[in-house]
């Protein structure tokens, strides 16, 4: 969190609840409203929509979805709260982009707020964005920060009218909104899986500062990822449990199935956890060898130095009569000497298996 976002944050003290004050970084320049409205049999699709678009497709016969990109202009929100009859305090909590996931009821209106994973393009970072996803009687609203997302599978089977969405009522929509969001937890998570095997192999092969840095990485992401799917995964199980007319009994037993890919998800977090901990204790390992092994490298020269400096110490002597001074080939026998120490102390180094 950067501190203009800490400073949003402190100006909301004070204020009355549902104040709208928007929360985190802006990352669209103008928001961008788009509409379908299908059934079975009838499909529209409206880009670039207007605030006065809005209010007749929410009372439309038909399924209307509303996607709205960009959460921080505050009078639209406003103006969109007015027209769908929602709850400031819902409003409240879409504007401000570090509320973690949650499901509420609001009697006629139900809301959803998770956050959309995603892999950055060079593959080493996990980006997020919150979305918060509304579900009234015929409609489903759903705001996101910025433009660009993983509904657009979703977007193609509405336009060819593939599989149930046009069939279904609005609150199968909602799920479907829900349940591709979680799939892509996924992806992510195999994207995580691949960094850490490979992590493992270049500690093996050279454990360098640089690779600390990136094992941390890791550690972090997971960490992040695991405070947005313990939540998520509380939110899922209220979303099932709720006993409410917007949800049918059928879609419920979809949402169970979302409910068991988060229990599948957290048990993948943990392992990932635990590995990425192995990884990190084969780095200090691999730090720790490398460090004996400099060591072990430094005692054996030192080792064999110790006799010839004590050999050299000798006949470095102020005595005026050292009787081996005179001898006319005594330079070459003191090398002869300190040849057969190197050697009789390698053999004796290598016998006792120390290098």
């Amino acid at each position: 969190m950067t501190k203009l976002d800490q400073a949003k944050i402190s100006s909301k003290i004070g204020l009355p609840p549902g104040a709208l004050v928007h929360v985190g970084k802006r990352k669209m320049e103008k928001a961008v409203i788009s509409i379908f409205n299908f059934s079975k049999d009838a499909f529209e699709e409206l880009q670039n929509c207007k605030v006065e678009d809005i209010e007749k497709h929410l009372h439309s016969s038909h399924t209307t979805w509303i996607n709205v990109d960009g959460v921080h202009d505050k009078e639209l929100i406003e103006e969109i709260g007015k027209q769908a009859q929602l709850h400031p305090l819902l409003l409240e909590e879409i504007m401000n982009t570090y509320v973690r996931p949650k499901f509420e009821d609001h009697g006629n209106r139900l809301y959803f707020n998770l956050k959309m994973l995603g892999v950055s393009p060079q593959g080493n970072d996990i980006i997020s964005e919150q979305v918060g996803i509304i579900l009234g009687d015929k409609f489903v609203i759903s705001f996101q920060e910025k433009e660009g997302d993983l509904f657009e599978p979703l977007r193609d089977r509405l336009r060819e009218n593939k599989g149930l969405l046009r069939v279904k009522p609005a609150d199968y929509f909602f799920y479907r909104l829900v349940d591709t969001i979680v799939d892509n937890y996924f992806l992510v998570s195999e994207s995580i899986t691949e960094r850490t095997e490979e992590l493992e192999k270049l500690v093996l092969e050279s454990a360098t500062p640089e690779l600390l840095k990136e094992i941390q990485k890791v550690k972090k992401t997971l960490i992040k990822i695991r405070r947005m799917t313990m939540p998520l995964r509380e939110a899922v199980s209220s979303f099932y449990k709720e006993d409410s007319p917007l949800i049918s009994s059928d879609t419920k037993n979809f949402i169970r199935d979302v409910y068991d890919h988060l229990l599948q998800l957290m048990e993948s977090g943990d392992s990932q956890r635990e590995m990425i901990t192995s990884i990190m204790e084969l780095y200090h390992t691999e730090v720790s060898n490398r460090m004996n092994q400099v060591m072990q490298l430094l005692t054996i020269i030192s080792t064999i130095f110790i006799p010839i400096t004590f050999v050299a110490g000798i006949y470095g002597m102020n005595f005026e009569v050292i009787p081996e001074l005179k001898m006319e080939n005594g330079y070459y026998y003191f090398w002869l000497l300190v040849v057969c120490l190197v050697f009789l102390m390698i053999f004796y180094f290598k016998k006792k298996r120390w290098f």
